[in-house]
């Protein structure tokens, strides 16, 4: 299955895009792929993100059932393999965790999903096996094309549920690369956002109960 999400440009410079140094940890072989550019629309892509939003929920849910007493819903993710990208990914962080309540991304260990980075013909994607374990990947290429900050929040959005809409305007953050390099907005639209909440308010609590079964 595979489908794809991307983003980018001028902003990239100053927020920081990614250098080819350092050779990167190679990133498993995806499964099921979102991108932030491709073909929209299909029944895969919509089967992926819900596969990548499901994994990570069910992952989160583990650690939440065997520790009750946590008062939020905390994503932890790691950066580690992807370092020239920490920047943008610290600030999609930001700006997730400043647009939603239901919801918090936290970098750390014992991670619910990680980032890489590296070089890809097909760009930056996210990507889920489908059984708990998922990870973003961030293309360099792409990352000089487009708003970096911008890939990383469309991208880590497939974390939190949403789909691709790559005919959506710039204001939208899942039309990814649909609006063209000059788009740099990073944040999320209202209806994104309260989506988000959604999800994390109803569609996590079915998890943690299956989780705690």
């Amino acid at each position: 299955m595979s489908a794809v999400f991307g983003l980018g440009l001028s902003l990239a410079a100053a927020l920081g895009t990614a250098p080819a140094i350092a050779a990167p940890v190679a990133a498993p072989a995806p499964s099921t792929q979102l991108a932030y550019t491709a073909k929209s629309g299909t029944q895969e892509n919509a089967a992926g993100n819900k596969a990548f939003f499901e994994a990570v929920a069910k992952s989160v849910a583990e650690k939440r059932a065997a520790n009750p007493g946590a008062a939020s819903v905390t994503v932890v993710y790691s950066a580690a393999n992807a370092p020239s990208f920490r920047s943008q990914i610290s600030s999609s962080a930001s700006i997730w965790n400043s647009s939603v309540s239901s919801v918090r991304l936290q970098e750390g260990s014992n991670a619910d999903f990680r980032y890489y980075e590296g070089n890809d013909s097909r760009g930056s994607y996210a990507s889920t096996d489908g059984h708990g374990r998922g990870y973003i990947f961030l293309d360099y290429a792409q990352n000089r094309q487009y708003n970096s900050t911008r890939v990383t929040a469309h991208e880590t959005g497939h974390v939190l549920g949403l789909p691709d809409h790559y005919s959506g305007p710039c204001s939208e953050l899942m039309s990814g690369g649909g609006p063209g390099t000059s788009c740099t907005n990073p944040y999320p639209n209202a209806a994104e956002r309260n989506r988000v909440n959604y999800l994390w308010q109803y569609g996590f609590a079915a998890a943690l109960t299956k989780a705690g079964s």
